[in-house]
């Protein structure tokens, strides 16, 4: 059997690889014999050919708070996290499921209102939240879909449970590091995938490509379709370029695109300019078009708003679609399921405390200590505090925060997220926390990525795992462990 650590072989949290007593996890078992024979020394020169490859290709992520503003090499771990394809395909109703139970929850509140007439939600929950936009108030776009593309975070807990940490559905990020992951995976070690049922990942760019097809607002064959970027030097610029690239579609600036009298937005390029049918945009909400929204954006399009609501450009996700992303609204997703479409969550929430709820706010203050306190519109890990790893001055601050403005800061308990074996600077292998981003689509139908980016905090004991934070990222294997399709 492998070696482990004290942590795994006691139980203390759930292993993706490894169970209790040291022996491998079902579908695990080949991967880990294929480590067992690898010494630390030739376990750190693989990974640091892995990481040669990544920056040989500029596979690249952009950290705002690094001063240098200089693009890092993608960080990706040699040691995979597998899941049985059983387990996954109850996953995926669970994911599926949620998405059109947002989306039935977005239309609604942009238009009928009833799940706030019926006192499901406090109004102020959506109305005050900065990511509602009156202006798509009367909006029916089509399918009634505004959430078209959706990156739920995924843990799991020390029994073994999988919960939903949060839905991201602004500019959901990260798809192409899956993609990629694998890619890199297989160039540089294809001796990894021998005799494993691997399920692909590949058939995502061309989901995406279907979903944003099916919105085209003209009956054309080839509908043009755009991806819209803040520029060179936003985090997410390598995903933008790569998914343009896989799709076919066209990548831009605001500047490159113009809403003209009939209220169609245009392309200009040095053979003439071109009608757009669907912008997959990957800028917030806030920078859309500075006529109806920031009047000092430069990154958006003016009229596109207006071009939008006329019908004649189709816009993916829709705006307005943070305000179902926001994390004050996350705690009420089992009742909205419950609401619109009449069935039981598959996945479960993590609880979660309203600081806007006095009695709540009141346990969240009494208990600081022992949970993680998240700011309810911010992404990316930023203003998080894990409250067993705060110091004194921290949680002081922090207090502070929430009884002046309770409403936006929500607070769960510190789960034992599980943990998979990953290599450590030594060459040595050691458990660290991961999580997992499945990607889900919508638009005429429903297409689900084949699992999704798993990261992983890099750090020993941290819980945090995003990549702007000091994290990592793993290749995601969904196991057919009844034969099946190639990787």
């Amino acid at each position: 059997m492998i070696q482990v650590t004290d942590d795994i072989s006691t139980g203390r949290f759930f292993d993706e690889l490894v169970q209790a007593d040291g022996s491998a996890r079902p579908g695990a078992q080949s991967l880990l014999q294929f480590f067992q024979a690898l010494s630390p020394e030739v376990l750190h020169e693989k990974q640091a050919a892995l990481e040669a490859a990544i920056k040989s290709q500029g596979i690249s992520f952009l950290v705002y708070s690094d001063a240098t503003n200089m693009d890092r090499a993608w960080p990706l771990d040699l040691v995979p996290r597998v899941m049985q394809a059983n387990e996954w395909r109850a996953t995926e109703r669970g994911l599926k499921q949620r998405l059109r139970a947002l989306n039935c929850f977005l239309h609604d509140v942009y238009n009928a209102q009833a799940i706030l007439k019926a006192g499901v939600i406090p109004q102020s929950i959506v109305t005050d939240s900065p990511h509602y936009l009156s202006f798509c108030e009367g909006v029916t776009p089509a399918f009634e879909t505004w959430a078209h593309i959706c990156g739920s975070d995924l843990v799991r807990d020390h029994n073994g449970q999988l919960f939903v940490l949060e839905d991201n559905l602004r500019v959901p990020s990260g798809v192409s590091y899956m993609l990629e992951n694998r890619s890199v995976m297989k160039q540089v070690y294809p001796e990894l995938f021998r005799n494993q049922q691997i399920l692909p990942v590949s058939q995502y760019a061309s989901d995406l490509l279907d979903m944003l097809n099916a919105l085209s607002p003209r009956p054309v064959d080839h509908p043009v379709i755009v991806v819209l970027t803040p520029g060179v030097f936003n985090s997410a610029y390598f995903e933008h370029s790569y998914l343009a690239q896989q799709i076919g579609a066209e990548l831009v600036q605001g500047s490159d695109l113009f809403v003209d009298t009939d209220n169609c937005v245009y392309m200009k390029a040095v053979e003439g300019v071109s009608r757009v049918d669907v912008i997959y945009r990957r800028i917030d909400d806030t920078y859309l078009d500075p006529r109806v929204l920031n009047p000092d954006s430069v990154l958006g399009v003016p009229g596109l708003m207006e071009a939008w609501r006329a019908g004649k450009v189709a816009i993916a996700n829709a705006p307005g679609s943070g305000v179902a992303d926001d994390k004050a609204l996350y705690a009420y997703v089992p009742e909205i399921i419950r609401f619109y479409l009449d069935e039981e969550p598959i996945l479960p929430n993590v609880p979660t405390y309203l600081c806007s709820d006095p009695d709540q706010q009141t346990y969240v203050l009494d208990h600081l200590e022992s949970l993680v306190v998240k700011p309810t519109d911010a992404s990316g890990g930023y203003g998080i505090l894990v409250g067993p790893h705060a110091d004194d001055e921290a949680l002081v601050s922090r207090r502070a925060e929430i009884i002046e403005n309770p409403g936006l800061w929500i607070a769960q308990p510190t789960l034992a997220l599980s943990t998979t074996l990953t290599v450590t600077e030594d060459g040595h292998l050691a458990p660290r926390h991961v999580d997992l981003r499945p990607f889900v689509l919508q638009s005429s139908q429903q297409w689900c990525s084949t699992g999704g980016l798993c990261r992983v905090a890099l750090q020993e004991g941290s819980l945090v795992v995003n990549s702007s934070q000091g994290g990592g990222s793993k290749d995601f294997w969904v196991v057919n462990e009844i034969g099946g399709v190639s990787c």
